[in-house]
């Protein structure tokens, strides 16, 4: 039978009186409801008190802006809120307090149907068998180097490559998932937790898949298998079917409450390895917050069943309290930190698995923040750890003005955003390549227990500088995009460099073009997204919005695209592009696409797909 509306004026200023019979079907039971009225809270002063230090405009915290929530619905702010990302930072708020921010920011829900526009008809016709991009980098060593008979793009063509369709992602301001492609389709999370299978070709959409929360992981595929796997910002690792889009399982990774999953899940042998990393830095903006107990870890998956296998942590003892408290009464824990923010590299030749770790959260400093630290592949025992910066230790509250849980003194925040890079030299050496926010570019030799062979600095380094989210090998270069981003400065502080992989040598540097958007808040030359690299050219993106080409070998620019502008969708979304910062382009069978828009930059919500002037 059916049951009675209730209403809440969710939009309201007043909370009404509601009063609702329900119905229990066979039982003739009446409950009766009443919500009692009184006055909501005014959502503006709400976020000014609460929100305001982290989301003001140009605050350098890495969070969105009143502007850029603005673009998303008050159904997902208030998830958010409650049981997102933001959890740890809305837990402060009574839920009058989060309904009256949701309505302040949110826009209403119309454009979420809007995603479901134009829908696939039948099946891709089946591309070549390597027609593939899997996970963020491509490959288990993460170059992020597409060769030549999947990439189908040669040198001689990028200068044509033109726009061929434009997806735009409902209620999102930012776009954070690396695109990948198996089968004829990409695959992409998104802002809101929609997963969308694309067509490669035309854009049409196949099937979504809703996650609890926003998706900033590339989707890493098992082909034999045919599944699809990624995480979300609640910390859910999920595996679902690639043709279908149907849940095979689900598996929450840590129980820490700030717990989420950034870096990208790897495959790799009927296992999936998960970087868990957290959101525990934002807690520490509340001088009441106990800060910190969170430490990152690497969880390994039986791929077909998302049961453990194991679990190591990056630090290997839990946080204790240190017997101090803070100004405001709250108890401090440590040591705490050593987030794993990109994917794990996996060496099957060692049986070994890399990860790069970020800064520490709270006294006293450990000895694996900043690190490169290798577990053995079958148990997950710590083979070792390379430190390469010492006690930094930083949280957010270090951006307040009271800096009650700032470490003293606080560190530089110089966390490692970008995976290691497993490369064979000529000689049949190994090298593990890892570049730093502090603008260090650093080689191990994984065969002796991760000791330095060379070191190079590329950037001045800062909590946005020096190289964030990663780069790109071919067989003798590495390629980094330096950062340096600073409001006050913003035609400076960009730049790609290509480095000799057997010395560190600096091969060439290009500086980037200036651009007409430096007067437009968020719009700066830095360069913070990863590197895509083909035969002979190397992708780079920039916070101007501009995706450039360059020679791999002598650095000169070959072709360049303005994102940052509005385009029409082939799902209908209102879409434009900004900033390209989380992700780098995914290039395959002679197309390249490219996610644009970020937080606390310039916004965005579209997917974007090139061809060249002779392609289809």
């Amino acid at each position: 039978m059916s049951l009675p509306t209730v209403s809440r004026a969710w939009g309201s200023r007043i909370w009404k009186p509601a009063v609702a019979l329900l119905a229990a079907s066979g039982t003739g039971l009446l409950l009766l409801l009443v919500v009692k009225e009184h006055a909501k809270p005014d959502g503006a002063k709400v976020f000014n008190q609460y929100c305001a230090p982290c989301h003001r405009q140009g605050s350098n915290t890495g969070a969105a802006s009143p502007d850029h929530l603005r673009m998303m619905t008050r159904q997902d702010i208030l998830r958010t809120l409650q049981s997102g990302v933001m959890k740890p930072q809305g837990s402060r708020l009574n839920p009058a307090q989060q309904l009256a921010v949701a309505d302040y920011l949110g826009t209403d829900q119309t454009a979420i149907a809007q995603s479901m526009g134009g829908g696939c008809q039948g099946d891709p016709p089946p591309p070549p068998a390597d027609w593939a991009w899997s996970g963020w980098g491509v490959d288990t060593s993460n170059t992020r180097f597409q060769p030549e008979r999947v990439a189908a793009l040669t040198a001689k063509q990028v200068p044509s490559l033109r726009l061929k369709w434009a997806f735009g992602f409902p209620s999102a301001y930012a776009t954070y998932g690396q695109p990948t492609a198996y089968g004829g389709k990409i695959y992409e999370g998104s802002e809101n937790g929609t997963v969308y299978s694309l067509d490669a070709l035309s854009g049409c959409v196949y099937w979504t898949f809703k996650a609890g929360d926003t998706v900033k992981t590339a989707i890493s595929i098992d082909p034999e298998a045919k599944a699809a796997f990624f995480g979300d910002t609640g910390g859910e690792v999920y595996a679902v079917n690639a043709l279908t889009g149907r849940l095979l399982w689900k598996k929450h990774v840590d129980e820490h409450p700030a717990a989420r999953i950034t870096g990208s899940p790897m495959f790799a042998d009927h296992r999936v390895y998960v970087p868990v990393s957290s959101g525990e830095e934002g807690a520490a903006v509340d001088p009441t917050y106990p800060c910190c107990t969170f430490r990152g870890s690497v969880v390994a998956l039986d791929s077909h069943t998302g049961r453990t296998i194991w679990k190591s942590f990056t630090i290997p003892k839990p946080a204790k309290r240190t017997g101090r408290k803070n100004s405001a009464g709250a108890e401090s824990w440590g040591p705490s930190g050593a987030a794993v923010w990109s994917p794990p590299t996996v060496d099957l030749k060692r049986h070994a698995i890399y990860v790069a770790t970020g800064n520490g959260y709270s006294d006293p400093p450990s000895a694996y923040s900043e690190a490169i630290i290798a577990f053995d592949l079958d148990k997950g025992k710590m083979l070792w750890s390379r430190q390469l910066n010492l006690n930094d230790t930083w949280n957010s509250g270090c951006y307040t003005p009271e800096k009650v849980n700032c470490p003293q003194p606080s560190g530089n925040d110089f966390d490692f955003g970008a995976p290691p890079i497993l490369k064979s030299l000529p000689d049949g050496r190994a090298l593990l390549i890892a570049a730093q926010k502090s603008g260090m570019v650093y080689a191990l030799d994984p065969d002796q227990q991760g000791a330095l062979v060379w070191k190079t600095r590329i950037a001045r380094g800062g909590p946005l500088g020096g190289v964030e989210w990663g780069g790109a090998a071919d067989d003798s270069l590495v390629f980094y995009p330096r950062s340096d981003w600073a409001d006050s400065k913003p035609a400076e502080g960009g730049g790609v460099f290509a480095l000799r992989i057997a010395t560190g040598e600096i091969a060439w540097s290009e500086a980037p073009p200036v651009s007409a958007c430096l007067k437009q808040d968020g719009c700066s030359a830095a360069q913070m997204a990863p590197i895509t690299a083909i035969p002979q050219v190397v992708f780079a993106g920039s916070l101007d919005g501009h995706l450039r080409a360059y020679d791999s070998q002598s650095g000169k620019l070959i072709w360049d695209f303005d994102t940052a502008r509005p385009f029409p969708t082939v799902n209908g979304v209102d879409a434009r592009g900004g900033s390209l910062v989380a992700t780098g382009p995914l290039v395959v069978g002679g197309m390249l696409y490219i996610n644009s828009g970020y937080t606390n930059a310039m916004a965005g919500n579209v997917l974007l797909a090139f061809t060249t002037q002779e392609g289809k």
